[in-house]
């Protein structure tokens, strides 16, 4: 990369960080008349690697790992399940078909993400048209009662026209969750045991964010502030699947149209 501002480019998102290909992805959509500020995710990756001379790596940058790895969580029968919960489970079966189709915001995925030894938490809720992704703070336990008192916290932060339902698994951390829907009139689905392609955009996006909250790391060791930060860095990071439009971006222009935000 001879040119000083391609490389300067290059260097800020990589700090930011960005992947090879979200790089080479954007520029074109931050700089459309500049052939200057042109470059390949291959360029990228020669530089960070190959270069023998001012190799990006040497500058302290590092690259995402591109490995979504997740944790094997063992799923009880259905109908056993529906026996522990408190109330019965609407399954993803009975979700509108706009679910599916990705075409109206404000129907989400949610997870937990866990720490070293499964002692620690964060809930992870990713909005399906846009990817945005809002991070719930668990500094204490993770049972049924924290859960869904965070998650209540955690919608209240965005506007409520974005919040319609809420897909997540038949893990026992939601079994109170009429009591939710109650409050804050967002429907709650759950998706079959062993099914995580039921919710792929929240296990893609769980493993991004391992980069930042590692499983070997104390999750309850993150404050509020820091889950903010962490989240604020992926919802600007630009994705293949939105053009590479920015989750935060793709949200605003929702909230627009919903005239929450002018």
């Amino acid at each position: 990369m001879a040119s000083p501002r391609l490389r300067n480019y290059v260097v800020e998102k990589l700090q930011a960080q960005w992947s090879p290909e979200e790089i080479a992805g954007r520029i074109r959509h931050d700089y459309p008349d500049d052939q200057e500020m042109r470059v390949s995710h291959e360029t990228i990756y020669e530089a960070f690697y190959l270069e023998a001379k001012g190799r990006l790596k040497d500058e302290g940058l590092t690259l995402p790992t591109g490995r979504v790895r997740r944790r094997k969580r063992t799923s009880p029968r259905e109908d056993k399940a529906n026996d522990r919960f408190v109330d019965k489970m609407i399954l993803i079966d009975e979700r509108p078909d706009e679910v599916d189709e990705r075409v109206i915001p404000g129907h989400w995925e949610g997870d937990l993400i866990l720490g070293a030894h499964n002692k620690s938490a964060i809930i992870t809720l990713v909005e399906r048209v846009s990817r945005f992704v809002v991070l719930g703070h668990l500094p204490g336990r993770h049972d049924s009662m924290a859960v869904l008192q965070s998650l209540t916290a955690s919608v209240q932060n965005l506007d409520k026209s974005i919040w319609s339902s809420i897909t997540w698994d038949q893990g026992s951390e939601m079994a109170g969750h009429k009591a939710f829907s109650m409050a804050t009139d967002i429907q709650i689905y759950f998706a079959h045991p062993g099914s995580p392609w039921e919710r792929g955009s929240n296990e893609n996006t769980n493993g991004r964010l391992r980069r930042n909250l590692p499983k070997s790391s104390d999750l309850s060791q993150y404050s509020a502030e820091d889950l903010e930060m962490i989240a604020n860095i992926h919802n600007h990071k630009p994705r293949k699947i939105l053009g590479w439009k920015t989750p935060a971006e793709v949200m605003a222009q929702a909230l627009k149209e919903t005239g929450s935000i002018t």
